[in-house]
């Protein structure tokens, strides 16, 4: 193929050539151009492409072999790698055996050691914790009785004033007695509701009744004045003069209120004369001075 196109070559020289010489005497004075023929046309196209396709495939070799280069690069770097972490393997293997064989049991210990540790720690904390939401629950429900306590004595406070506001406006002694005995089922033992419920009896001329709430009361309180009152009333109303006396002396040391009082008490009427009633009640006592008794009755 080179040869062909070397003879193409000259021939293009010696056409120059024979065109270069001059014209012969009696011919055309212009150039004679050569001109290809297509046969000529055709062979140096062949050759041009023929040309074109071998160095595209000399490109190519030349491709192929750079690739096949780079992957032995590629496949030595990665063997390289392998053997590197291979070896790594290998040692970190050796370095844990021999960790193995000299301290595994003092790992051991130290891992048994740690959990005993935490765990006490734990167990330590959890106790903590506990005794304190003990505490918080004992007191919890302490507060909540004692809330519980007093929430019931309000509720019993208000029903004892309504009821004793319903005694102060009742007039008749028996009724008066009733709301007493609600009292006293709400409280037991109200000192108050005693002596107040004896003074009904003595309205009800219910002595002898009378003086048993004001001995109930004395049992407990030996001080109350009004319940000292209330049974130097019921003495003097059964003949019982010197027990009366001795009883309306101790009421108005304690209460000198009372002195006046007993001056106008109609339960004292047996008495009226006594001498030594007279001077318990003559001592600073004006006339028209009281009012009633203690419990509310009308003196005469």
């Amino acid at each position: 193929m080179f040869l062909s196109f070397c003879f193409l070559i000259i021939s293009f020289a010696v056409s120059a050539q024979v065109t270069d010489q001059p014209a012969h005497d009696g011919e055309p004075t212009e150039d004679v151009r050569t001109r290809l023929t297509p046969f000529m046309e055709r062979y140096m196209l062949d050759e041009l492409k023929a040309l074109r396709m071998e160095m595209a495939g000399f490109q190519v070799s030349v491709k192929e072999e750079v690739v096949q280069k780079e992957l032995a690069v590629a496949d030595k770097a990665m063997s390289y790698a392998n053997i590197t972490v291979t070896y790594f393997f290998y040692l970190l293997a050796g370095a844990a055996s021999v960790l193995a064989i000299v301290g595994w049991q003092s790992l051991r210990e130290l891992k048994k050691n740690a959990r005993e540790y935490a765990e006490t720690q734990m167990r330590q904390i959890t106790d903590t914790y506990e005794r304190k939401l003990k505490q918080i629950e004992r007191e919890l429900q302490r507060k909540t009785k004692v809330i519980a306590e007093n929430y019931r004595e309000i509720e019993r406070f208000q029903e004892i004033h309504a009821l004793w506001l319903r005694a102060s406006q009742e007039q008749s002694p028996q009724a008066k007695m009733d709301i007493y005995d609600q009292i006293l089922r709400i409280k037991p033992g109200d000192l108050d509701a005693l002596t107040h419920k004896a003074d009904a009896a003595l309205m009800m001329n219910e002595r002898q009744w009378a003086l048993s709430l004001c001995n109930r009361v004395m049992q407990v309180d030996p001080q109350n004045a009004h319940a000292l009152y209330q049974r130097a009333c019921a003495h003097a109303g059964v003949g019982h003069e010197e027990q009366a006396l001795a009883d309306l002396e101790l009421a108005i040391q304690r209460n000198v209120h009372l002195r006046n009082v007993a001056a106008e008490d109609e339960e004292f009427e047996p008495l009226r004369q006594h001498p030594r009633f007279v001077e318990l009640t003559h001592d600073g006592h004006e006339p028209g001075q009281g009012d009633g008794g203690p419990d509310g009755r009308k003196s005469s």
